[in-house]
């Protein structure tokens, strides 16, 4: 992609924001899409104004600041999603991925009709991980509750500039048996992926090594259709790996069936918002 400069501004074209290699190109990338294995996507390198890039990367929120900490048997991360409080680079990448024009063209490369996102947690944010940081290897929630969407594709987009093999980060792609890990994506500085978020897509990745204050830095947004026919509700769940050990295996197991059963009973009292991992105070 051809330098060029970025206007400071919180609202621009999606030509001046997106590779135009990727904008021109949406029929192949649909090819791609469609043939990938074990499930549907595409990873994108210099998926952003390269411009652009630097200054998300330059200006990411410090870890400290974000409210959502996941910290539990099977993930370490923290995340946010308050775009008041970064940089305005922040406000423009959301801007357009959640503009008509960006839909549309997540439309022709993926195959989904009717594609949105959201402006809240569930829509665009950001994740980010320290040294020791993982996510182990689950398949999404299909529904944002709040919106009543059904949830289909995920974007996410990595800010790690300089970043090392040896630190580890990979997305993980595994089959639906989970007995082998059939794709990686290096979350290295401006690479896009995008996949079809169902039980076909298994993902994760594993704990990272990486030196005093460097962190795995990613940019998230999720999209949705309205809910219509073959909807079935599947909440997220975390799926243990083959070389896992045993106790491990039985505690996750566990732990996602009695979670699965708490949300449940939570939604058929009327309880819609069930982060309680969520600290932001609006």
């Amino acid at each position: 992609m051809e330098s060029q400069s970025i206007r400071n501004e919180e609202h621009l074209p999606l030509t001046e924001v997106i590779n135009h290699d990727y904008l021109n190109n949406a029929k192949e990338l649909r090819q791609q899409f469609d043939t990938a294995k074990p499930c549907r996507y595409l990873a994108l390198d210099n998926f952003l104004n390269p411009e652009l890039a630097d200054r998300l990367h330059a200006n990411f929120p410090s870890i400290d600041t974000l409210n959502v900490k996941r910290k539990s048997l099977n993930e370490d991360k923290s995340e946010d999603y308050h775009f008041e409080r970064w940089d305005p680079a922040f406000t423009t990448l959301r801007n357009v991925v959640k503009s008509q024009a960006f839909c549309d063209w997540m439309v022709a490369v993926t195959g989904v009709e009717d594609l949105r996102t959201t402006t809240d947690s569930l829509g665009s944010g950001v994740h980010q991980g320290k040294n020791g940081s993982y996510v182990d290897v689950h398949v999404d929630v299909n529904m944002n509750p709040k919106a009543g969407l059904w949830r289909r594709i995920n974007l996410l987009i990595y800010l790690n500039k300089n970043w090392k093999p040896s630190y580890g980060g990979d997305l993980e792609l595994w089959d639906k048996e989970m007995t082998s890990c059939e794709a990686k994506v290096p979350c290295s500085h401006n690479m896009a992926v995008i996949f079809y978020t169902d039980d076909n897509s298994p993902h994760g990745y594993s704990k990272i090594n990486v030196p005093e204050g460097e962190t795995r830095k990613s940019f998230y947004t999720y999209f949705y259709t309205p809910i219509g026919e073959g909807f079935k509700y599947r909440d997220s769940k975390f799926v243990s790996r083959p070389d896992d050990k045993l106790s491990k295996k039985v505690a996750t197991e566990l732990k996602e069936s009695i979670k699965i059963k708490a949300k449940q009973f939570l939604n058929a009292l009327g309880i819609r918002s069930l982060d309680f991992q969520d600290k932001n105070k609006d």
